[in-house]
């Protein structure tokens, strides 16, 4: 029986090792959670400081405190356990 070129078994081993790697690849690429071919946008949120007037329930721009106060007055820190 003459040899014809490649074998029925070579062409189906062939396409199975083919299926294989793609599987590999993109088994690959799912696992590493990248996109292929595209750069991943920075997402950034800038948190600014809250003024505490402008979020408070106070009418004046202002606060009204003593120049100085009697420190008789301030209750001790409570201890610890």
């Amino acid at each position: 029986m003459p040899e014809s070129g490649v074998q029925i078994g070579e062409i189906i081993a062939n396409a199975f090792a083919t299926i294989l790697l793609i599987g590999l690849l993109a088994i690959m690429f799912l696992i590493s959670g990248k996109q292929f071919g595209s750069q991943p946008m920075a997402r950034m949120v800038i948190i600014l400081p809250v003024d505490p007037l402008k979020t408070a329930a106070f009418e004046k721009k202002y606060l009204d405190l003593p120049t100085n106060f009697d420190v008789g007055l301030v209750q001790p820190r409570p201890a610890g356990r």
